[in-house]
């Protein structure tokens, strides 16, 4: 465990003074995400260690540098799990890092995201202040939860020093059914199996196959099975791993990764680019050569937005774009919590 908030602050303070850019960085597992940035390494990786984990009150409390493999391993110890099955990375993705980029997993639907999980932070702001918000309960929240605010936000709101997280205990029974279908068919089959009361825990579409991952307890899991019917999937954890991690072969290659959130029934995007589902059709990673403008048309028709998720090119803008409202007041929380503009300057977009 250690400790070196007061030398990040002091790191702060001189790239204030001097107007110098900063660039936030953990692990270093997400550099390939976002725009393509430049400013002096802030490195997180030294701030790390858990500073309280209660198992029976479900909280783990951890400085943002610690790596999310060290995690896991402590909540293993106590059959708990974090909900949101952040990718690992090779080891080195971080919780502070996960935050920043948004990071879930296969469960993200039924078992809530990071931003669900986080209960409090603590943050250095652009004038060096190291700030608490949020707490180490669950509660309401009042005011502007400037915790899930720093969700998604690529270290542009702020450098993350901790976070209180809530965890889960691990299911009893964890088993993976694999059904034949084309597209549009599964999509209209995680619809309606996505309505019933069962325990679903993934679902995912690749290669012509549908993947079911059911966790709970062994009754239900066992009714289930019987219900649905299909293949039981041998080495199931290995498989979810892989789309976790993203390490699945459809990820391989240089081709453009698009990464589409749009409603679960929308249809096909209709070309002939490789596509896998995942989160019960919520979520669609698509390999091709477009434009922002494309993916984002067919993104809003399907009440959703598009991001170039890796690869392509990373100087335009690669999120999705914003109304004038939505752009105003990101500019707005950018100038209360970093009025010099030193944290990953254009790192999220251009004018941030």
């Amino acid at each position: 465990m250690t400790d070196i908030a007061d030398r990040l602050v002091d790191q702060v303070m001189t790239a204030k003074t001097a107007s110098r850019p900063l660039m936030i960085r953990g692990g270093g597992s997400k550099t390939f995400l976002g725009r393509a940035a430049a400013g002096e390494t802030l490195d997180m990786s030294g701030h790390s260690g858990v500073v309280d984990y209660s198992p029976s009150e479900l909280v783990i409390t951890a400085r943002a540098g610690t790596r999310i493999a060290d995690v896991r391993r402590i909540l293993d110890e106590q059959s708990q799990m974090l909900p949101f099955e952040p990718p690992e990375f090779e080891g080195r993705a971080t919780l502070g890092g996960a935050l920043a980029a948004n990071t879930s997993g296969p469960a993200r639907p039924w078992r809530g995201s990071v931003r669900d999980a986080l209960l409090g932070t603590r943050i250095i702001n652009g004038k060096g202040e190291h700030l608490r918000f949020g707490g180490v309960v669950m509660k309401n929240v009042a005011g502007y939860d400037l915790s899930r605010a720093q969700c998604g936000a690529m270290g542009s709101l702020g450098v993350i020093t901790e976070l209180s997280i809530r965890v889960i205990p691990k299911p009893e029974l964890e088993t993976t059914l694999v059904q034949e279908c084309n597209e549009a068919t599964a999509i209209n089959k995680m619809i309606e199996l996505c309505r019933q009361p069962r325990p679903l825990s993934a679902v995912c579409w690749t290669g012509g196959r549908l993947y079911l991952r059911l966790s709970g307890a062994e009754q239900a899991v066992a009714s289930t099975i019987g219900y649905w019917g299909g293949e039981l999937l041998e080495r199931a954890a290995d498989f979810w791993r892989l789309i976790q991690e993203q390490t699945h072969e459809f990820f391989d290659g240089d081709m453009p990764l698009w990464r589409l959130s749009v409603k679960p029934s929308a249809p096909p995007l209709g070309n002939d680019a490789p596509v896998l589902l995942d989160w019960g059709g919520a979520l669609r990673w698509v390999r091709a050569e477009s434009s922002l403008t494309a993916m984002e048309r067919y993104a809003v028709s399907a009440q959703g937005q598009a991001s170039l998720y890796r690869h392509g090119d990373r100087n335009g803008e690669v999120y999705h774009r914003l109304s004038p409202p939505l752009r105003a007041l990101h500019q707005r929380l950018k100038a209360a919590l970093d009025p010099d503009g030193i944290f990953n300057p254009g790192r999220l977009y251009s004018w941030l």
